[in-house]
C-alpha cells in the first residue's frame, strides 16, 4: 500500500507506552482475581476502550500516510470528518488511489469543485439532494456525488453493518480507494481499505 514518507518513532513510542500501561492494568487485574470480593468488570471495560483508543490513533495516522500522496488537502478531508460525525450526518467519501473507478461506480451529479471542508459538509447535510451517495474524489477535486459504490458480501454473525459501510468496503475489496465512512446512527468515523474498516479518532 502506497504511504508518504511518514515518521513513525512518535507514534510507535506511544503505542508502546500505552501497551505497557495495559500490560500493567492486566497484571493487576490478575492480582485482584485472588481478592474475593474486588470486581474486575470495571477494569475489563477501561482496557478494553484502551485498546480501542490505541488503533484509533494508530488507524488515523495510517490514514493520513495513505491519503498525502494522493490530495494536497487532507486537513479539508479531516475537519469535514470532524464536523460531519459531531452532527451525526452520514457521509461516504471515495478518495481515489491508482486503481481507475470507472467501472467500478455508477457515476452521480458531476461536481468539479476543489475539495473544502464546508463544501463537502453541504453536500451531506440531511436533506441535500446530494446526500444519498458517495462523493469521488480524485487529487484535490470533488468531481461527483450521489455516487453508488458496489456493496460488499461481508458478513458476521451478531454484527450488522448498514448501507454506507458495505459500500465503503464493496469499493475497497475491489481497488486500492480509501473509503471513509462516518455513520448516521453512531456518528463513528471510519474509513475502508482492503476491505476492512478502521476507526478514526474524531474528538
Amino acid at each position: 500500500m502506497k504511504m508518504a514518507d511518514c515518521d513513525f518513532s512518535p507514534m510507535k513510542q506511544q503505542i508502546k507506552q500505552d501497551l505497557e500501561q495495559i500490560l500493567f492494568d492486566i497484571q493487576q487485574s490478575l492480582v485482584g482475581l485472588d481478592q474475593d470480593k474486588k470486581c474486575l468488570l470495571g477494569k475489563f471495560e477501561q482496557i478494553r476502550e484502551k485498546f480501542i483508543q490505541i488503533e484509533s490513533a494508530a488507524a488515523t495516522f495510517y490514514l493520513n500516510c495513505y491519503l498525502s500522496p494522493f490530495t494536497d488537502k487532507y486537513l479539508d478531508l479531516s475537519i469535514s470528518i470532524q464536523n460531519l460525525s459531531a452532527r451525526r450526518y452520514g457521509a461516504l467519501i471515495v478518495v481515489q488511489r491508482s486503481d481507475p473507478l470507472e467501472d467500478l461506480i455508477q457515476h452521480g451529479i458531476p461536481i468539479g469543485a476543489t475539495i473544502s471542508h464546508s463544501l463537502l459538509e453541504s453536500i451531506f447535510f440531511p436533506g441535500s439532494p446530494l446526500h444519498d451517495g458517495a462523493v469521488l474524489i480524485q487529487s484535490n477535486q470533488i468531481v461527483s456525488a450521489a455516487n453508488v459504490l458496489p456493496l460488499s458480501h461481508w458478513s458476521n454473525e451478531g454484527e450488522k453493518l448498514g448501507t454506507r459501510h458495505r459500500a465503503a468496503l464493496g469499493l475497497s475489496e475491489r481497488s486500492d480507494a480509501i473509503v471513509l465512512v462516518v455513520s448516521e446512527e453512531t456518528g463513528k468515523a471510519s474509513f475502508a481499505s482492503n476491505g476492512s474498516l478502521y476507526p478514526v479518532i474524531t474528538t
